[in-house]
């Protein structure tokens, strides 16, 4: 497919549109909402929830598809990110024209429509980190990437959007499956094994690697397989452990590959902690340089070679995958850790290997107690709030007369999705 100009392949009044729908608000909705919802997929309810997506989802795609046409330093105009916003036109037509849902056979339809929307999209992380790296060829060495602080922030935005948008279609979808998976309410695991998820996020990323190098080092797990994690969404967890170890696979196997010595193995260990559950990734790859840690968390920053150098014809197909190079990995590892009150750290011992730390909220029960601490001269108040809810105005007004005039440090979990 051919990236085109807007003014060339989409109507002045569907663009007009797109900036219309673009300036509306978005509606957050909560992770406790979307379980208790999703619990009873009734006929009214899915009805309810394809007439809420069919205004909300324009909204959403509209935002990103203006974004696309003003990025900064020409980024806008490469080839892979012109492909990218005309999926996201594509994709707000077919919502627009899409009448008003009425019915069950209505909702039908629009769900294959939205489902065929997410296929559509399956691709944009590669394509647009494809664009970044097209960027990344054309511009000066001496560059820091880093500082460039419009790009990353754009793209953090885009990516986080994207998490949602794809959250909200496939929870939907979801709801359609006459056989859903046990202990499954749409997207959503109430009893996820971070083991299970981790062994096969190893095996996943362990047979890239023997496919781009003919061999790959061993993986070896610690954790207790029978423990389960309430309310999580698999996928989710599984991309981010995917990338932690096909990171460390990539660095153990280059090191090692023409040493006499067999290649230590990847460790993965998952800990249940009281207040946090964390999952680590320990490998003997050499380690990062202490110049090369500020930038591991950015989109221009990769230790592999830029793929375009190898492949220049990269990204005429819609599909991109390579064993590494395009600098996406860690940055969108850490939105979704972060999506759910989590968060992901790296810890690099040059010259030996490096951990990939990422843990996130423990919440054992489906009512736990989440402290808001309110830190003052005089007394030190603690108030319970259910996980998944927000404070009511009672609590609201008990904790605004105690903050009051007062220094204060607020520490709770809010998990929307924005």
């Amino acid at each position: 497919m051919t990236a085109r100009k807007v003014t060339e392949s989409f109507s002045k009044s569907l663009i007009e549109e797109v900036h219309k729908w673009g300036c509306m608000k978005q509606t957050g909705v909560g992770l406790r909402y979307m379980m208790e919802f999703g619990s009873k997929p009734t006929e009214r309810n899915l009805l309810i929830s394809g007439q809420f997506l069919h205004k909300e989802l324009p909204i959403r795609i509209a935002r990103r598809a203006i974004e696309l046409e003003s990025l900064p330093y020409g980024l806008s105009e490469k080839p892979a990110v012109l492909k990218v916003r005309d999926w996201y036109l594509d994709s707000f037509r077919d919502l627009r024209a899409f009448p008003d849902i009425k019915d069950t056979n209505d909702e039908k339809e629009f769900t294959k429509m939205i489902k065929a929307i997410k296929v559509r999209h399956n691709n944009v992380v590669p394509m647009m980190a494809l664009g970044v790296q097209q960027l990344k060829k054309g511009m000066d060495p001496k560059i820091v990437y880093e500082d460039l602080d419009e790009i990353h922030q754009f793209l953090d935005r885009f990516y986080m959007s994207r998490i949602g948008i794809r959250m909200l279609i496939g929870q939907h979808v979801e709801l359609h499956n006459p056989n859903p998976p046990p202990h499954c309410v749409g997207y959503i695991h109430t009893k996820m094994s971070p083991v299970e998820v981790a062994q096969n996020a190893s095996e996943d990323a362990r047979s890239i690697c023997l496919r781009e190098y003919g061999s790959a080092p061993e993986i070896n797990i610690y954790g207790y397989p029978k423990f389960t994690f309430p309310r999580y969404v698999p996928t989710h967890l599984h991309l981010m452990v995917f990338e932690l170890v096909k990171n460390s696979l990539r660095a153990v196997q280059e090191r090692f590959m023409d040493s006499d010595r067999v290649a230590p193995p990847i460790r993965i260990i998952v800990a249940d902690g009281i207040e946090d559950v964390t999952i680590k990734v320990c490998d003997e790859g050499g380690g990062i340089p202490r110049s090369g840690l500020p930038k591991i968390f950015t989109y221009l920053y990769s230790t592999a070679k830029n793929p375009l150098d190898e492949y220049p014809d990269l990204g005429t197909a819609d599909t991109v995958m390579t064993m590494a190079g395009y600098g996406y990995g860690l940055p969108i590892s850490r939105l979704y850790a972060r999506y759910f009150g989590g968060d992901l750290q790296i810890i690099s011992m040059e010259g030996y290997g490096e951990c990939s730390c990422y843990s996130f909220v423990n919440i054992k029960t489906l009512k736990v107690h989440i402290y808001v601490r309110v830190y003052t001269r005089l007394c030190t108040h603690r108030h319970t709030l259910e996980v998944g809810s927000r404070a009511n105005d009672r609590q609201l007004g008990i904790m605004r007369r105690e903050v009051c005039c007062r220094r204060t440090t607020l520490h709770f979990f809010n998990h929307t999705f924005d």
